[in-house]
């Protein structure tokens, strides 16, 4: 009941403060030509005075008075008319703020507004989130304003401000995490996106010795492969940089999907792409077609393929090697959801008490993807 008693009263006000300058244009407009013949008036007893003291002669006295005369007559006339009823002059209007504007209000309300819905804090928001990201978000920067040194908390958030686009937010979080929980190959791997993000793709040293840092602790990993040669090539230094290239060709498999990237460097250094086979098994045609594409077309011909296994596996899910490749095919494009969701549907076909469902958590926990819950 208070609910709506607070909306009448803020209907009222509003409406009043609409109707304000209305109801208020009629007076203010016969106040300002009350004072104009006021002033008029005043100017007749002003040319009496100067006509018998003879500061003017009587023929500029009668001219002067005559141009006074018209135009209070003027004022005269004009100031009488609001006196006459106004017929629609603002009535629409008046009728628009009084009766439609809160029937369409209540109307839109009563429709997609929840009038049943309990008042809740920020603090009972903070509380339970749900499924709200940015109150996620903001409950853990809260707590760890509150607990900087919390570093499964930094963890958690650098690949949200990632995804989010908050650049600077991110690298401290990757730091912050790194610092307090040491490096890891998913860690040092998420601090190289977000760096070769922030530098527009360019090598710089500091993502280089970022680079060296990953690749030590995972040797094989094929981003920070293909990196390095980038920078090699960025700095000009084709040789070193085809053979870095090359060498990732050799060791990726035949439908790796980031094989078609690697190729398009070694054609750009002078080298001989290594054959493909991506995940679809295009024809000839196919691949003549892909070598003509943008580095974008042929991101796209690449998740086009990684789809088309994934509808394989949706069909005959009895299929180990499938699921491992579709797996990692989506931690190469950097898509963690479906990742995570070809992980589960997975071990829904190969459990993880088993061989096989083994080999499937060993190759998430490799590329980073979050296992908790999966495994009961």
């Amino acid at each position: 009941m208070i609910f709506w008693i607070l909306v009448a009263a803020m209907t009222a006000a509003v409406a009043a403060v609409l109707l304000y300058p209305l109801l208020r244009g009629a007076k203010a407009a016969a106040d300002d030509r009350a004072g104009e013949a006021a002033v008029y008036r005043d100017q007749l007893r002003e040319l009496d005075r100067d006509l018998s003291g003879g500061l003017i002669s009587t023929e500029e006295a009668e001219y002067a008075r005559a141009e006074i005369g018209r135009r209070l007559i003027a004022v005269s006339g004009v100031a009488s008319e609001p006196s006459k009823p106004r017929v629609g002059r603002h009535l629409f209007t008046e009728v628009f703020v009084l009766l439609l504007l809160p029937l369409v209000g209540l109307c839109l309300y009563v429709t997609m507004g929840r009038p049943d819905l309990p008042s809740q804090p920020l603090q009972a928001r903070l509380e339970h989130p749900g499924n709200d990201l940015a109150i996620l978000v903001s409950k853990a920067e809260r707590h760890l304003a509150e607990n900087p040194d919390d570093g499964k908390g930094w963890d958690v958030l650098a690949p949200i401000y990632y995804s989010t686009m908050r650049i600077d937010d991110a690298e401290l979080a990757y730091r912050n995490a790194i610092r307090l929980l040491g490096p890891t190959a998913a860690r040092l791997d998420g601090l190289t996106e977000t760096l070769m993000k922030r530098s527009d793709g360019a090598v710089t040293e500091e993502i280089t010795a970022v680079l060296k840092q990953l690749l030590q602790s995972e040797p094989d990993n094929p981003r920070g492969r293909f990196y390095m040669a980038l920078g090699l090539e960025q700095a000009g230094q084709k040789e070193q940089a085809l053979a870095g290239f090359e060498e990732l060709a050799k060791a990726s498999a035949p439908d790796a999907p980031w094989l078609p990237l690697v190729n398009e460097h070694i054609t750009r250094n002078g080298g001989t792409p290594a054959q493909a086979q991506p995940l679809g098994n295009p024809t000839q045609a196919d691949v003549a077609a892909a070598e003509q594409m943008s580095s974008g077309d042929r991101q796209q011909m690449v998740k086009g393929m990684v789809e088309s296994l994934n509808a394989k596996l949706t069909e005959n899910p009895d299929n180990l090697e499938g699921w491992l490749r579709l797996i990692r095919s989506y931690a190469v494009l950097n898509d963690k959801d479906n990742a995570v969701d070809a992980l589960k549907r997975g071990l829904a076909t190969f459990p993880a008490n088993g061989d096989k469902g083994k080999q499937l958590l060993a190759l998430a926990n490799e590329l980073g993807i979050a296992t908790e819950g999966l495994t009961e």
